[in-house]
């Protein structure tokens, strides 16, 4: 496989596919969590998405399908998502990053009333809103420039785990877990573990033990743990360190459990309903993000879950299959 710099439009007779990657969740190159988007994946087989996805060895890789522009205007524009290992029904920062890169490209109907396009994914349709800082922002690549906030599936709560059994699993002390912080399974297109950790330097220093954690968790729904330390800030904002350990390494951002995190902390008092809550996650491995997530409390339900954020384009590329 070659990778070689953008020229022409591809030739599908030749195998040839463009790429753009992206960093997301960060308006700073080379920071957040790097995303690859094949702009035009008509022609490839499961089998070459997954073995692309393995090429570009990020933490997801998209597809995008172009349709009937009739078909896209009643359907949204279809996408699917690939990890290094498997496909996904849905993921945050694939999403949100594809849906910037549409935008700024201008490669997908754009609702005139909401600025808003709506992604088919495998789990389902996700409609992205859009915030421009300028007039100018967004033209043509992803510039950082433009605000993007993903509605994901209302939240669905599922089982409790014992603090007991998980602080076993985790190596740390009973107390670093609040007991008044359900650990929680909660999904909102993807499940996930979440699990509340009272102190910032539990958090970064957490040892995380793949194995253990992957026997816990295997006869349950959720495949991955996602670690979130909530703190009061100045002025009574509420902001949040996260860390979400998958595949033997470390995750910069995760958009999916995001939403998730964001469910979870209205449905438990945590957060306010509609209060926007600031996410950090990747600081530990050197790629910072930042999500701004939010969700509404609706009397048992949770709902209107939102996680936004901005991206940044950084490369450019041709994949030749041929």
């Amino acid at each position: 496989m070659v990778i070689e710099n953008l020229g022409n439009k591809k030739n599908k007779m030749s195998g040839t596919y463009e790429f753009v990657q992206l960093d997301v969740f960060t308006k700073t190159p080379l920071t957040g969590n790097p995303l690859a988007v094949f702009t035009d994946a008509r022609g490839l087989t499961d089998q070459q998405m997954q073995t692309l996805a393995r090429e570009m060895n990020l933490s997801e890789t998209t597809f995008i399908f172009p349709r009937d522009p009739a078909i896209e205007a009643r359907e949204g524009k279809k996408i699917r998502i690939f990890t290094v290992a498997e496909e996904l029904p849905f993921a945050g920062h694939p999403t949100l990053g594809t849906a910037l890169h549409l935008y700024a490209s201008r490669a997908a109907p754009v609702s005139e009333q909401s600025d808003q396009i709506t992604l088919d994914l495998k789990a389902g349709k996700i409609p992205v809103r859009f915030t421009a800082n300028s007039e100018n922002a967004g033209r043509n690549r992803v510039d950082g420039r433009v605000f993007g906030e993903m509605r994901q599936h209302d939240a669905e709560f599922g089982v409790t785990f014992s603090r007991e059994e998980v602080v076993r699993v985790l190596g740390i002390a009973a107390d670093e877990i609040p007991s008044e912080w359900p650990i929680q399974i909660v999904s909102t297109g993807l499940p996930f573990a979440i699990v509340g950790i009272r102190n910032q330097e539990t958090l970064a220093n957490l040892n995380f033990p793949h194995a253990q954690a992957a026997e816990f968790l295997k006869n349950s729904e959720a495949k991955f743990f996602y670690f979130l330390c909530p703190q009061r800030r100045e002025k009574d904002r509420l902001e949040a360190t996260a860390r979400m350990f998958f595949y033997g390494g470390e995750d910069p951002a995760t958009g999916s459990a995001a939403g998730c995190a964001a469910s979870w902390m209205v449905q438990h008092g945590i957060a306010n309903s509609d209060e926007q809550v600031l996410i950090r996650q990747g600081v530990e491995i050197r790629r910072p993000s930042e999500m701004y997530v939010r969700a509404t409390r609706d009397g048992q339900r949770v709902t209107n879950v939102r996680v936004g954020g901005y991206a940044v384009e950084v490369l450019r590329g041709t994949v030749r299959l041929g």
